[in-house]
């Protein structure tokens, strides 16, 4: 079966385990991209991170050769998501048009039905109003918003950006094109272990590493259809 939907955009993530090196550069142009606050030691312990993207840690192989491996996780933009049907307000809704799972600031109340219906854990609940002095607020970016505090925020696949390529194609006068919208994440992974685009397009990089026999989606069995696929590691290449 097709990946693709058979209207609109269909925007994909593609993340090759095999070149991840968990160094964390995609979470912090995450956070410059995407005006996330940092929260410092004392609230991560109490599991108030803030991150849209973190690197998750595993282990492969067998005892004695066992080798630790990174797995970037972030919303996976579900064509089935679960955390939109419990909504109360309609603040996560599915945009037909870019087929991704949409997250409306001004409209959540914090009620977190969306996070705990999450089987991901990528949904993160603001829980304080954050502090940028001057003049760091000089870096703040222009085109997305500062959320206060009560909301729920997850990764968007930088949907700023995904406007401004289509605004950009428009006013040319030509369809988007392979490689026209790079989220921060992809943008800034040293290894090129991150590729984005739109599955709709047979030839787009996504739609050819789809096809590798190394693909796999988190936790596919429960049926939410992700739009992020992995490509396995090392020795889990057999697997």
């Amino acid at each position: 079966m097709s990946e693709s939907k058979t209207h609109g955009n269909h925007w994909t993530m593609v993340i090759d385990l095999d070149k991840c090196t968990g160094c964390q550069a995609c979470v912090v142009a995450c956070h410059a991209e995407n005006n996330v606050p940092t929260v410092g030691p004392e609230t991560v312990t109490m599991g108030r991170s803030q991150h849209w993207i973190r690197i998750e840690r595993y282990w492969d192989g067998e005892y004695p050769d066992v080798k630790a491996r990174f797995l970037p996780l972030l919303c996976q933009q579900c064509g089935h998501a679960p955390c939109e049907p419990v909504c109360p307000v309609f603040a996560a809704y599915h945009s037909d048009e870019e087929n991704l799972n949409i997250q409306v600031y001004n409209r959540c109340i914090g009620t977190r039905y969306c996070a705990n219906n999450c089987p991901y854990s990528v949904r993160v609940f603001n829980w304080f109003d954050p502090y940028i002095p001057e003049p760091l607020d000089n870096q703040l970016n222009p085109d997305v918003t500062v959320r206060g505090r009560g909301v729920m925020e997850k990764c968007t696949f930088c949907i700023q950006r995904i406007k401004r390529g289509e605004d950009q194609a428009a006013a040319e006068g030509r369809e988007m094109r392979d490689g026209d919208v790079q989220p921060a994440c992809a943008q800034s992974c040293p290894t090129d272990a991150i590729v984005f685009g739109n599955m709709n397009d047979p030839e787009s990089r996504v739609a050819v590493l789809a096809a590798s026999g190394r693909r796999f989606k988190l936790l596919e069995e429960l049926g939410a259809e992700p739009s992020v696929i992995y490509l396995k590691g090392g020795s889990s290449h057999a697997g």
